[in-house]
């Protein structure tokens, strides 16, 4: 399935049916009278959030969309049947914006809510709704009230615990993988992920569920690689785990460019707990990651701990940590 955490649709509620003129017209009634029912409420747009779903694709290819109409009154006091709402499903965490892409209308954080994005018309009333004392032949009826139509932005924003950030390559499909359920694409090269991955870990009857986003590269938050379609996928986690590759020559720097891109992107980002993973130790010996860390340690101001993906008394003690960071 393909990803898409934007898009813009047209949304028609329904109109409302007409009320009735009608007349009684019976053989043997002597005094006949105004019998017209009132016209059926027309269909709303309503959208419900669906914990299934995870990109907005469906809406790629249908961007148009109309509830149904309510039908017309008719004789003998009979209201017309009101238009079936129109339900679109969306992912939680799915914001809608007005027509400039900037107002926002409504986010959806839980699964279940309901939001009528556009309400249906009202029925006309039927010339029965006119009768009185002094007018005991109405021929007033009223027409049914269209429904509200807009274009709106959907934009699909991840809601995760945490979020996996670091350099491209450094290993955060891996580690999604390794402790949790999700099946991202692994490979040995730059940017495998091409899309934000979910994925749920497990941990003492505790979840945390983590977002995996492309790697980060300089200018990321200008439009440089594929870091600023997804940033915005982190904006809602807790904390974020900064995935670290601990055989680059400078994890220093390596860190301090990640930390400038989100800084550039948003300074709500630096307020977030963060913890740093040092990745593929397996590769180094014991005694140089001491070195490294002792070294790393000095300007950085948060938890450090080292990771081997292949390890598995690693995964678990990163998974015991990871509870520490989604309250």
């Amino acid at each position: 399935m393909k990803f898409l955490d934007q898009v813009k649709i047209y949304i028609k509620a329904g109109n409302g049916g007409d009320g009735s003129p009608s007349f009684r017209r019976e053989k043997f009634i002597e005094f006949g009278g105004p019998d017209g029912g009132d016209g059926g409420n027309g269909g709303s747009v309503v959208l419900i959030s669906e914990r299934n779903l995870n990109t907005l694709i469906d809406y790629r290819y249908q961007q148009h969309h109309k509830a149904q109409r309510g039908d017309n009154g008719s004789g003998q006091n009979r209201t017309g049947k009101g238009g079936d709402d129109l339900i679109l499903k969306v992912p939680i965490g799915t914001q809608v914006f007005e027509e400039d892409n900037k107002t926002l209308i409504y986010d959806f954080k839980k699964e279940g809510e309901k939001f009528v994005a556009a309400a249906g018309g009202k029925g006309g009333l039927g010339n029965t709704r006119f009768k009185s004392s002094t007018n005991r032949a109405p021929k007033k009826f009223t027409k049914g009230t269209k429904g509200e139509e807009f274009t709106i932005w959907l934009q699909l924003k991840t809601i995760a615990d945490i979020g996996i950030i670091g350099l491209p390559n450094a290993g955060k499909s891996s580690l999604l993988a390794a402790i949790t359920n999700a099946n991202p694409k692994i490979a040995n090269y730059k940017f495998t992920t091409l899309n934000p991955n979910l994925g749920v870990a497990q941990y003492d009857d505790k979840e945390v569920v983590l977002a995996d986003i492309p790697g980060l590269v300089e200018g990321a938050h200008e439009g440089v690689g594929l870091g600023i379609q997804f940033l915005k996928h982190i904006e809602r986690c807790k904390s974020l785990l900064h995935l670290i590759d601990i055989t680059n020559l400078d994890i220093k720097e390596s860190y301090d460019q990640v930390k400038k891109e989100l800084a550039n992107y948003s300074s709500e980002m630096m307020k977030k707990k963060e913890i740093v993973v040092l990745n593929k130790t397996d590769l180094v010996d014991k005694d140089i990651i001491d070195e490294i860390i002792l070294e790393f340690s000095k300007n950085i101001n948060c938890e450090i701990i080292t990771l081997s993906t292949l390890d598995k008394n690693s995964i678990a003690q990163l998974k015991s940590k990871l509870i520490n960071y989604v309250a």
